[in-house]
């Protein structure tokens, strides 16, 4: 199949937006509880009603200020609760929300604030205040700065007065649709970061169609921890997507409080990156060889990709039901607590999942729900769905989108949820778009004969070898990353002999191994060489090679001594490995590989 359009596409109202939708939500739901946030040893509700007070509050401050409808308003802060506050209030104060990570640099900040023309920014803290107030010289139009853990919240409320409230009720009714919502910066593996400008049409087009292709998720009464950014689209959707319908979000406060707010909480889905799920695996995975239970933990692990493989194919065996009723008693109850013992569903975005992951944490009894979308198409275009899950695809295009595979491979798409374009970039936009409208995605991948899609590569990742073999990375970064020793791997080998692998050792596991091992004194660069850890990596090496032709497999590696981190610049904000900072920082080791 070449093309594929999802049918059902539910019809937006001219006057529905995502400020629309939590009003409506208030004079029908008053009472209950929309947000939590935590205090001490527990969550708590925040109602709709208090919600809505609170933003208009919030937008009557800024009125009040003078901020004229359509100016750009930053968020320079880490997910919580005042983070939707804030962007709530923007958007009834007619203006659009522009969202700065928080591990943003000076430099990023000037670019994001300077290019945007924000006339205000909101910063979490004094610390990431300083990292504005570096560049502030640079940004004059940025005439309103608060910190929000500084009584930022406070000091604009308190600035709202009552003509102020009227022109709150008039800039809400006066609302258009094509209206920019929100300019979310990709955050890019490579170049300067582009504005992606989607519009109030665009975010309440997407969130329709995502809740009703996912009623049993966006149901009233169902809550959700939320700790991903929300300077991410990914967030972003499941933010309004969960206010619009009564899901309560809980604010996680780190992800170091992951496992103790998920106990606390109790949510009934969340959704995450890839790299979370791996982790809680290999950290079960890492428990269960510290307690000498390593074999049974493996031979579970069969079982639950078995019975999922089964289920896939629509028979289970009455040897695997046998089995994996055993095992939900060892050790598949013990894993779903983990999860807060409510756990049903999660949505995994921005990466690939990975096949026998996605397997592994449905036979424990947790439907991962992969999906695909990117910033450019309000990030959830494409999903897997209870009752019509492919694993190992990212599903069928939400209703009303539609997907066509062109000649060379890549994605392309249509449908609501496209965005307008890239803010101050008129060539960047028509790059992206074709004379007949479809965008281009960049993601080279395959439609089976029901629809759904397989993402096999990035169009400017694939490596072209030496010998003229095209080789798509992710397939085996993704089974490299999977060992519990390893935390990321970037595949190299572009005009090159042959394929190679950087690879960095996982912080959190490898101290406990190397003692096990009685190698517990050596630094992360002697265990970098050390053979026992060689044997290891080649291990999962050589399990990733089983995927692909020997062309396309990896010859050689080298451990790094030290993580890929979003602080040093080598991960993005969601994780993903930036090729061309790794491979100027490392160049050297890549030289000593295709030189030796």
């Amino acid at each position: 199949m070449r093309e594929y359009t999802s049918p059902g596409a539910v019809k937006v109202p001219p006057g529905d937006s995502p400020i629309a939708a939590l009003l409506a939500r208030a004079d029908t739901h008053p009472h209950v509880a929309a947000l939590a946030y935590r205090d001490g040893n527990r969550f708590v509700d925040i109602t709709t009603e208090e919600f809505v007070r609170e933003v208009r509050e919030l937008a009557a401050g800024l009125v009040a200020l003078g901020i004229e409808p359509g100016s750009r308003i930053g968020i320079f802060s880490a997910t919580r609760y005042e983070f939707t506050y804030l962007q709530y209030a923007i958007w009834a104060a007619d203006c659009a929300a522009v969202t700065i990570y928080e591990t943003s640099s000076a430099e990023q900040v000037r670019w994001i604030v300077g290019d945007s023309g924000a006339v205000g920014v909101f910063c979490e803290n004094d610390q990431l205040k300083a990292v504005l107030d570096e560049v502030a010289g640079d940004l004059p139009d940025c005439r309103h700065q608060f910190v929000i853990e500084g009584g930022g919240i406070d000091q604009l409320k308190a600035a709202a007065t009552d003509d102020a409230r009227q022109e709150v009720d008039r800039r809400i009714k006066a609302i258009n649709q094509d209206d920019i919502a929100l300019l979310i910066y990709t955050s890019g593996t490579t170049g300067r970061p582009k504005g992606c400008v989607l519009t109030q049409h665009n975010f309440i087009w997407d969130v329709r169609q995502v809740v009703a292709g996912l009623p049993d998720l966006f149901k009233p009464g169902s809550s959700n921890l939320m700790f991903l950014p929300l300077a991410h689209s990914f967030a972003q959707v499941v933010q309004v997507g969960c206010v619009t319908t009564g899901v309560k979000i809980g604010y996680s406060t780190g992800a170091q409080n992951l496992v103790e707010e998920l106990a606390m909480l109790r949510p009934r889905w969340v959704f995450s990156v890839p790299r979370v799920f791996e982790k809680v695996y290999n950290s079960a995975k890492r428990k269960a060889d510290t307690e000498g239970k390593g074999k049974i933990f493996d031979i579970g692990v069969n079982v639950a990709v078995d019975f999922s493989r089964e289920e896939q194919a629509g028979k289970v065996s009455f040897k695997t039901k046998a089995l994996h009723a055993i095992f939900d008693k060892l050790l598949f109850g013990k894993l779903r607590d983990v999860f807060g013992g409510r756990l049903e569903y999660a949505i995994s975005g921005g990466a690939a999942l990975g096949e026998r992951l996605g397997h592994f944490f449905r036979g424990i009894g947790l439907t991962v729900l992969e999906g695909y979308g990117l910033t450019e198409t309000t990030a959830a275009t494409f999903v897997n769905r209870p009752g019509d899950i492919k694993i190992g695809t990212v599903g069928h295009p939400i209703p009303g989108v539609s997907v066509k595979i062109a000649d060379d491979g890549e994605i392309l798409i249509k449908g609501g949820c496209v965005f307008r374009g890239y803010w101050n970039n008129e060539a960047a936009t028509e790059a992206v778009f074709s004379g007949d409208g479809w965008f281009h995605s960049g993601d080279v991948g395959e439609l089976d004969h029901e629809g759904f899609l397989r993402i096999t590569g990035r169009k400017k990742e694939l490596i072209v070898t030496a010998g003229g073999k095209n080789v798509a990375p992710a397939v085996l970064e993704d089974l490299i990353r999977a060992h519990p020793l390893i935390s990321q791997c970037m595949v190299i080998g572009d005009a090159q002999p042959f394929i190679a692998a950087l690879v960095t050792l996982d912080p959190e596991t490898v101290p406990e191994w190397a003692a096990e091992k009685e190698l517990g004194d050596l630094s992360m660069a002697e265990l970098a060489v050390h053979p026992h850890v060689l044997e290891a990596v080649q291990v999962a090496i050589d399990e990733a090679n089983k995927a692909v032709s020997k062309a396309e497999s990896v010859r050689t590696f080298r451990i790094l001594d030290e993580d890929f981190t979003i602080e040093g610049g080598e991960l993005t904000p969601t994780l993903k490995v930036k090729r061309s900072v790794i491979g100027k920082k490392y160049g050297h080791v890549i030289d000593e590989i295709y030189t030796k």
